[in-house]
């Protein structure tokens, strides 16, 4: 039974003795009894304090005998109650104190993570996604409310409650040790002040913001961000493409919705010292992975991408693979690419 459950019947059980101890008394007094006299001999005999009696007892043996079974009623009553407030109080406080220290200990098994801020639909998407394609993050949301709600719908959220702001709260979500920071706050102000703050306590990281207004994407780009996202535009597109083109968007809907496969067009790095540099697209293997595609190519020197590479294609390092791939292959390709010679 929880906790909340045993208070309120606790309650219900105290007024049912309370309303006993009245209509008891009342009739064993009979008329010599007011209903003020039975109200104050059930509240003094509940509250055993043992104030003297409004009637005399002696002659009544009757009120003698339910008096007694009254007190005992009322102290099985109050014990229950005590012991429900009591561990509604210590057990409930308890396990919040240890699930924190438990989500701080979690917390600072971090590295090349991604700290999302916000918990509006847009930030409610990206962890979505995050938790789809197995990536390690956490939510900063100031509101306790809003968190509990997205604890409900992801049991195994890692978060913490403080304004983003502030470069204790985003030292504490390891922004130093994090891959990626995703901003959607309520305003552009707000994203651009955390960008600001992002980037001064680590500046190699990559910061992505929503911007609402368009007019405030020049400022963010300058504030620090690395990308700037507007969800007005986004719309826009998406209902273009279902117009003109309704046949793709729905393989990338079925592509992206589909939680047994997890398909994604996803990239992987070929590091200086990987095994992959120096052969080709056919000998690396690459294109043999069962649940990978390999659809472009990109050079670390040049923004074009090479789509359709031929398999003749030499590998160099600091290139970029571009795939259609799931969760599970993107790991094993990540490890090839980053394997050494």
């Amino acid at each position: 039974m929880k906790h909340k459950n045993r208070i309120f019947i606790s309650l219900l059980v105290f007024v049912l003795v309370f309303f006993i101890g009245v209509a008891g008394f009342k009739i064993i007094g009979g008329r010599e009894w007011s209903l003020l006299d039975s109200v104050y001999m059930t509240v003094i005999t509940a509250a055993t304090i043992g104030y003297g009696e409004v009637h005399d007892l002696s002659l009544n043996p009757a009120a003698r005998i339910f008096g007694t079974f009254y007190i005992i009623l009322c102290l099985g009553t109050i014990a229950f109650a005590v012991s429900s407030i009591t561990a509604f109080i210590v057990e409930g406080e308890l396990k919040n104190i240890l699930g924190r220290r438990k989500m701080e200990k979690d917390i600072s098994r971090l590295r090349d993570h991604y700290v999302v801020c916000g918990s509006d639909e847009t930030a409610r998407t990206v962890i979505q996604e995050l938790v789809q394609t197995q990536r390690p993050f956490l939510v900063v949301e100031a509101s306790r409310e809003k968190i509990d709600r997205l604890s409900q719908e992801w049991t195994d959220l890692l978060y913490y409650q403080g304004d983003p702001a502030e470069d204790s709260v985003l030292v504490k979500a390891g922004i130093e040790r994090a891959k990626g920071i995703l901003l959607s706050l309520p305003t552009d102000e707000a994203n651009l002040f955390v960008a600001i703050t992002a980037r001064s306590l680590n500046p190699g990281i990559r910061i992505v913001a929503k911007g609402i207004e368009v007019k405030s994407h020049n400022k963010m780009i300058k504030a620090g961000a690395d990308a700037v996202i507007s969800p007005t535009y986004i719309g826009g597109m998406r209902m273009v493409s279902e117009m003109v083109r309704p046949a793709v968007v729905t393989f990338l809907d079925m592509m992206l919705r589909d939680r047994e496969k997890g398909l994604r067009v996803e990239e992987v790095r070929v590091g200086e010292t990987s095994a992959l540099v120096g052969k080709t697209i056919a000998a690396s293997g690459v294109c043999e992975k069962r649940g990978a595609l390999l659809v472009a190519v990109k050079k670390s020197t040049t923004k074009d991408y090479e789509f359709d590479p031929p398999r003749e294609r030499l590998i160099e390092k600091d290139d970029t693979l571009i795939f259609i791939v799931n969760p599970e292959m993107l790991g094993e390709l990540a490890k090839i690419a980053g394997k050494s010679r």
